[in-house]
């Protein structure tokens, strides 16, 4: 038994790709269980409130209601040479303590000399970043309003979202499926080639967005692939944020394997230093290990790829981004 009373197991691999596909919606439906009860989708009509051309790109400020009276900021860059209907990229941001930070990510130095956005529109992809809860232009949108931000916010609304059967989680997995919706909505974006990446918690936002909205053609997940069981084996519960901690998981048996493997056949590349504390790396070969047999039961192996990086802890590296650019360009372009 784990401390706390959890028992450990591992989850059953399934015999066939077609009893995958039939426990895929049960598991599924359970996740959203899990999740909350949580306000219905719908695609949003955002208001552009800045336009600005730059280098290859126009960039588009906006802001949408997310159906709950909270304002949803996000950055959206439309290639120069964007004429059709092609490939975009929903790009999520990491946590890091760093709640200025959320949608400004993708117009930083990071992870190399470049900003993401300019990077990736000159490699012709769409790109849409929004705020999360607490994060960025959202720092005071908790209870407290003004009074409170960045972490205060994050606490704050965690705890009011259980009060109201909601998870901080299932609200930022949706905020994400909204933006996700508006992205297809846009006419130069081709709904067959829609990636999602980010890295820690832009990571664990792809692949569960990944996992639960089969609209997400490929993905790339850096750091953060945490299977539960072993983060509480090594006494690591505290590094990660309040938002990544949703109730019943463990006691309906599902551990982070389950989740990712969801994502099969779609394309899935998962990359982690092997000293990163928030993903012990015998829970990551775990999660690599069952997922790849489940890439093996479609026939597509070079669908999925799982990359360790010895010596490195939670960090992305320039190798890391050169891996995440080939591996949509291999299948998205």
């Amino acid at each position: 038994m784990l401390s706390g009373q959890f028992k450990t197991f591992s989850y059953p691999m399934p015999s066939n790709a077609a009893e995958w596909d039939q426990q895929k919606e049960q598991l599924r439906s359970k996740l959203w269980q899990i999740l909350g009860d949580l306000p219905p989708l719908f695609t949003p009509k955002p208001e552009i409130i800045l336009r600005e051309q730059r280098k290859g790109y126009t960039l588009h400020k906006i802001q949408f209601k997310n159906g709950v009276d909270d304002m949803v900021y996000g950055y959206l860059a439309i290639p120069d040479q964007c004429t059709e209907p092609g490939p975009a990229i929903l790009y999520h941001h990491y946590h890091g303590g760093e709640y200025d930070n959320g949608k400004e990510e993708v117009l930083k130095d990071y992870p190399v000399d470049k900003p993401p956005l300019e990077t990736l529109t000159q490699a012709g992809y769409v790109v849409l970043a929004i705020d999360a809860y607490g994060f960025g232009e959202r720092q005071h949108q908790g209870p407290a309003g003004d009074k409170e931000s960045g972490q205060q916010t994050e606490s704050a609304l965690f705890k009011q979202f259980i009060w109201q059967g909601k998870t901080l989680w299932g609200m930022m997995i949706r905020d994400d499926q909204l933006a996700l919706n508006y992205l297809l909505s846009r006419p130069e974006v081709d709904s067959k080639r829609v990636g999602a990446t980010g890295m820690s918690m832009g990571s664990t936002r792809s692949w569960w967005l990944s996992a639960l909205d089969n609209r997400i053609s490929a993905a790339v997940c850096v750091c953060c692939l945490t299977r539960y069981q072993n983060i509480i084996q090594h006494g690591e519960n505290n590094q990660h944020g309040i938002y990544y901690y949703v109730p019943d998981v463990l006691y309906n048996d599902i551990d982070m394997e389950a989740v990712v493997g969801l994502i099969a056949p779609r394309p899935l590349m998962t990359q982690t230093g092997d000293q990163d504390g928030g993903s012990p790396i015998d829970g990551v070969n775990a999660i690599n290990s069952f997922v790849k047999s489940i890439f093996g039961l479609y026939n597509q192996p070079d669908c999925f790829k799982d990359m360790i990086y010895p010596g490195i802890g939670h960090k992305y590296t320039p190798e890391m981004w050169s891996e995440t650019l080939a591996w949509f360009e291999k299948h998205l372009k």
